[in-house]
């Protein structure tokens, strides 16, 4: 495998947080508002996050989902390369059963050619969505495939981005392009550069797999939260010192929200914890206003699913973000955080980051 090729994972990222502090956006649609609104949003978002000095900025791959505007990261990922400079891009993550290996090989060997040394490929294996759009998805000779296919369709995908299937195999002679076959010299092959692989994962199974495999592994916390610890035990007991990694490498996905008054801040996240209770409900739709979340009437079996989801958000004044995420830092000992804010507004959203890269002290203000 390639190296990592990331200065954060090497340990030469200095700054005044705990741990480096990255984002992940669903390009949220709210109410009122259409994908194309924020899709922009976006884009103003990396960059905010480039020049305040945030590590990595990762879209999210979601299926049928009309408050998700990030159905296609590698699309997302190229316009968001032509709008940064420096920040690190990646999926978290690109849904490895929904696509054949080769394809994403190429689209994110694409994306290395256009952003060299600072794309992501975070893998998952879940499809991203309902049964239904998963079948959609697929081609028919594919459809039995799934997430039990993972460590296969993984090991295809390696071999496809390093372009090193054996002699023999029937994949030999197939190159994903761009890639190292546009490296080969003369008497031999001079590597190129290639997207650095993470497996996400909510539960054990990428865990272990990530561990086992020596790559850095991306867990949800932000859905996941009871699993969290255990997972994290989970891959740093399998891990075994790879090409990529000589030590664990851990990231974790937190939803945190920042504003002036903590009121305000409950009342941006309760937008989001909304837009989660109808999706779980099959209900899925835009991100309501805030003044549609607070008139909603809850059932108190809702008000209940909501109180529970608002426990693991961090929220409220910068000074109450941070100690909240430091607190997280300490219970897990992730080694970055990766924070994605769910709510309706883009204004409040940006203004919501700005405000921790403030308390974090991070530079570009």
């Amino acid at each position: 495998m390639a190296d990592i090729q990331d200065d954060t994972i090497r340990g030469r990222v200095e700054g005044s947080a705990p741990v480096p502090l990255s984002v992940l956006d669903l390009a949220t649609v709210g109410s009122g508002r259409t994908a194309r609104e924020a899709l922009g949003t976006t884009v103003e978002l990396a960059r905010l996050a480039e020049r305040r000095g945030y590590h990595r900025f990762w879209v999210a791959e979601h299926h049928s989902m009309p408050g998700i505007a990030s159905s296609s990261p590698a699309v997302v990922l190229s316009h968001l390369a032509a709008h940064t400079d420096r920040i690190r891009l990646g999926s978290g993550g690109v849904m490895l059963p929904n696509h054949a290996p080769l394809v994403i090989a190429e689209q994110f060997g694409t994306l290395e050619a256009l952003a060299p040394r600072r794309v992501d490929l975070g893998l998952g294996r879940a499809p991203g969505t309902d049964g239904a759009t998963a079948a959609a998805l697929r081609r028919l000779d594919r459809i039995g495939e799934g997430a039990d296919d993972f460590p296969q369709q993984l090991a295809e995908l390696t071999r496809f981005l390093d372009d090193d299937f054996p002699d023999g195999h029937p994949y030999a002679r197939i190159h994903a392009v761009p890639g190292p076959v546009q490296g080969r010299v003369a008497g031999g092959v001079q590597k190129a550069d290639r997207p650095s692989v993470w497996l996400l994962g909510s539960s054990g199974f990428s865990a272990r797999l990530a561990g086992v495999l020596g790559l850095p592994f991306s867990f949800a916390h932000h859905f996941s939260a009871a699993n969290t610890v255990p997972a994290l035990e989970l891959y740093r007991e399998s891990f075994r010192p790879s090409e990529v990694l000589d030590r664990p490498y851990a990231k974790i996905g937190v939803q945190a929200f920042a504003a002036d008054d903590p009121h305000e801040a409950r009342r941006q996240v309760l937008t989001g914890a909304l837009a989660m209770l109808r999706l779980r409900s099959g209900r899925p739709g835009l991100v309501p206003s805030p003044e549609e979340a607070a008139a909603y009437d809850f059932t108190p079996a809702e008000r209940e699913f909501v109180d529970s989801w608002l426990a693991n958000v961090v929220y409220g004044t910068p000074d109450e973000v941070t100690e909240g995420l430091n607190g997280l830092v300490k219970r897990t000992g992730a080694d970055e955080l990766m924070i994605t804010a769910n709510a309706h507004g883009p204004a409040a959203r940006l203004r919501s980051y700005g405000l921790i890269a403030d308390a974090y002290g991070l530079p570009g203000a």
